[in-house]
């Protein structure tokens, strides 16, 4: 590449159409959906090596500590990890983070990319990326469109100033517009007439030309942006954005606020696979089904089916169809969906009735991840809770107390080092301790190889935010998470 990439990736989204397995707690582009790797680990891979510089990130701060180690995991270092202190849409995380690079290197080329799509040819996406670096150096606002193979009403679409040729090279050329999801019909006429591309949302321009166009279309957002950076302040190895400035921004995607707008836009057609996998429907395509159209995916299996998806997340749970057709079901040990593929699309619909009556399975997995490790209830009572904690090696809960719940520990895997008022001891495998209530309390693994352990709760209130943080090697401050 004639100049260095500096690949931005954006990991603010809740995945809410994948749900059960893709929730506000944790979101698909933190699961593995597609084999060993997260897909947001799959996206930092493919825009790393020879020509790429350290990703940046944007994120929310629940999710701070999940980019960390599962870029770790790839031993790839981010240079930025910023904190959004609210959703805002793509056009405030751009804007942001177009600032932050443009402040370590003025006039850089930033590669803006969703961390939850699925690319299977990396290197065709590199050489398409490659292709459209001229473009964006000359301070053009290049977007990359997919080529089509199916009439997609749930994608935004491309106009093309001239045909793809027949190989579907990456050659930049004029975008003529954008165009909105389509109904059917219109989708079927957008495919036929060869002169249109999917909208994938990733896009390649120099910091300066993008700061350019938001002060010339958007110059709220700027401003707003840039006094949520100035007045940002550092945590750890992260960048949180000041609230206050960034909660006065617009909830708008880039689309809108910019490329609409704008008069120097390229696209690059890309004509390789991808796909965003944006509900179930996507998925299945995704998992090349058999010749009758099953996926079945953990401890499933399908009798007399056709074209149908089943997914089963516990080994524990045997999940069983029987003359299926075009049906999705997907168990989870405290949810299940069952729905017909051409309802995939309103899985959101089912988040939103769940949310609506209170029941935690809307928006929290079983497993909640944190910074040490993560814990799941096994069983909840009235007055007692039973959970498994597993902490990674070296790490360390925080210096806490509770006002209303009494702990009693049993390790059943690894060694606990355990603080209890001004008592410090190991506790091994098979022994256990007793934390009172009001007792001042810490769990560390001082070891190699994970801790687990079995956590039996008492009291008359067991919610996570009864916890007082006295110290915590994550900064993370006071509240359920922090």
């Amino acid at each position: 590449m004639s100049k260095t990439i500096h690949p931005v990736l954006l990991c603010g989204g809740s995945g809410t159409r994948l749900w059960p397995l893709s929730r506000k707690s944790y979101p698909k582009q933190f699961v593995n959906l597609m084999g060993e790797e997260s897909l947001f680990q799959a996206s930092a891979k493919r825009l790393a090596g020879n020509g790429f510089a350290a990703p940046s990130v944007i994120t929310g701060a629940d999710f701070r500590f999940v980019v960390i180690e599962q870029l770790a995991a790839l031993e790839i270092a981010p240079a930025d990890i910023l904190i959004e202190p609210s959703a805002r849409n793509t056009a405030a995380a751009i804007c942001a983070g177009a600032l932050v690079l443009e402040v370590r290197e003025p006039g850089a080329l930033m590669l803006v990319a969703p961390s939850d799509h699925v690319i299977p040819d990396p290197a065709r996406f590199r050489a398409a990326v490659e292709a459209a670096a001229p473009a964006a150096e000359a301070g053009q606002l290049v977007t990359f469109g997919i080529r089509p193979d199916r009439p997609e009403t749930g994608y935004g679409w491309l106009e093309l100033s001239e045909a793809p040729d027949a190989e579907f090279s990456a050659l930049p050329q004029p975008l003529k517009s954008f165009v909105e999801k389509p109904d059917l019909a219109k989708a079927e006429a957008l495919l036929d007439g060869g002169m249109h591309l999917w909208n994938a949302g990733i896009f390649l321009f120099s910091t300066s030309a993008i700061l350019d166009a938001f002060a010339k279309h958007a110059p709220e957002t700027l401003a707003q942006a840039k006094a949520a950076v100035e007045a940002a302040e550092r945590d750890l190895a992260f960048t949180r954005l000041a609230p206050e400035p960034w909660a006065q921004l617009e909830d708008i995607s880039i689309d809108y606020a910019v490329m609409e707008r704008a008069d120097n836009l390229t696209v690059v057609p890309y004509g390789g696979a991808w796909s965003d996998l944006g509900d179930w429907q996507a998925v299945w395509r995704e998992q090349n089904p058999d010749a009758n159209g099953i996926v079945a995916t953990g401890p499933a299996t399908a009798i007399d089916c056709r074209d149908t998806l089943l997914q089963s997340t516990d080994e524990a749970q045997e999940l069983v169809g029987i003359g299926l057709e075009d049906i999705i079901a997907v168990a989870m040990p405290d949810a299940v969906l069952v729905a017909h593929k051409d309802r995939a699309q309103d899985v959101k619909k089912a988040v939103a009735e769940l949310k609506a009556k209170g029941a935690a399975q809307a928006e929290t997995l079983p497993r909640d991840f944190r910074p040490w490790g993560w814990y799941e209830s096994l069983v909840i009572g009235k007055r007692f809770q039973v959970k498994r904690i597993h902490v990674h090696p070296g790490a360390a809960l925080s210096l806490q107390s509770h006002h209303h719940r009494a702990e009693h520990w049993i390790v059943v895997e690894g060694t606990a080092k355990v603080t209890i008022d001004d008592e410090v001891k190991l506790v091994s495998e098979n022994q256990s301790v007793y934390i009172p209530l009001g007792a001042v309390h810490r769990m560390e693994n001082p070891g190699k190889v994970p801790l687990t352990l079995i956590e039996v709760q008492t009291g008359s209130y067991l919610g996570e935010d009864d916890i007082i943080r006295y110290d915590d090697v994550y900064a993370r401050g006071q509240g359920a998470k922090g």
